[in-house]
């Protein structure tokens, strides 16, 4: 059963650190100043794309938790802001995406070349902000991230070639791909601020097992009924084998399995068979099963939560991952 979060909104969420978070976006922005013509054109335009921040904003209630924001805190979510569009660029070169978040995406703008050397400038500005300050343990941190998403990565391509997933290489899969960077939010957001092993892993386990909610719940959006804020089906579409639909199929014989499998892997799939694939998740419990697990790693995250002493800065994150895992859109 889904908390109820319709009266949390973003605005909710940035407020216990609304003066940190605009620290932050000053510190974000000075570092990404070049005096290179092209480069400043595509990172003013990048300025433009700005997001939610949930990440930089869990690097920083993750501080706060855990002793206090401070300078070296506004580097950990600097450079995860700087890892996560990177590979937001990268993603958008790689599926030649048309469009993010409202605006034509860098590819489009300025081609895949160029669009690839600026997430490597990223990548490379995220390295700097760590060796500059000597924060070599943040960059350990980051360097992991950098490491698991990539394994993610290429684990899906091939599973995807082969359209051969299961429900356990899924869960490989998005605990490399989406978990890890949460994971280094939390921890790098800890280790700013706390000098405690015990405290940063347990930070760490908080942000794996979000980031699995978290990334299931994108996955239940496509098959959902209303708008939010992404094309519905769009996994179906591109045979994007996700957990809906590896549970649907454990309902299923033999024969039911080929049968649904051949129709998810055919090619340019139309309104109706999205649709009827859709419904079939629904019918077969598929949808609810997946829901069940999301919320299975969110009480884990909650719980883990629980073990710190209650304070402002406690329930806060609560409220945080209660928004995460359960978020419209």
């Amino acid at each position: 059963m889904e908390r109820d979060t319709d009266k949390i909104t973003l605005d909710d969420l940035r407020r216990p650190v609304g003066s940190e978070l605009k620290a932050f976006r000053t510190f974000f922005r000075q570092e990404l100043k070049t005096d290179v013509f092209l480069l400043d054109q595509m990172i003013r335009y990048l300025h433009r794309m700005k997001g939610k921040e949930l990440r930089p904003i869990l690097v920083l209630y993750a501080a706060r938790l855990c002793g206090g924001i401070n300078e070296r805190t506004f580097r950990a979510a600097t450079m995860i802001e700087l890892l996560h569009t990177a590979t937001l660029i990268h993603d958008d070169v790689v599926d030649d995406a048309e469009q993010r978040r409202g605006l034509l995406s860098i590819n489009q703008v300025w081609k895949n070349k160029a669009s690839i050397l600026l997430g490597d400038f990223l990548l490379s500005k995220g390295l700097l902000v760590s060796l500059e300050a000597d924060e070599f343990e943040l960059l350990k941190i980051m360097s992991k991230a950098v490491k698991a998403m990539s394994e993610g990565e290429l684990r899906q391509l091939k599973a995807s070639k082969l359209q051969n997933m299961t429900e356990q290489k899924y869960f490989e899969i998005i605990r490399d791909k989406t978990a890890s960077l949460l994971a280094a939010c939390t921890e790098s957001g800890a280790a700013s601020a706390s000098a405690d092993p015990a405290e940063v892993q347990l930070m760490r386990e908080i942000g794996l097992d979000l980031g699995i909610a978290f990334q299931i719940r994108d996955d239940l959006f496509d098959y959902g009924v209303d708008n939010v804020g992404k094309p519905l089906g769009n996994d179906i579409r591109e045979k994007k084998i996700t957990l809906p639909f590896i549970k649907a199929l454990e309902t299923c014989s033999f024969l039911e399995r080929q049968k649904w499998k051949l129709r998810f892997r055919k090619e340019h799939k139309s309104t109706g068979e999205v649709a009827k694939i859709t419904s079939f998740v629904h019918e077969s419990g598929g949808f609810e099963a997946a829901a069940s697990d999301m919320e299975t790693y969110s009480r884990r995250a909650l719980a883990n939560l629980g073990k710190f002493p209650p304070t402002q800065a406690r329930d806060d994150m609560e409220q945080l991952i209660t928004y995460i895992t359960s978020r419209k859109k």
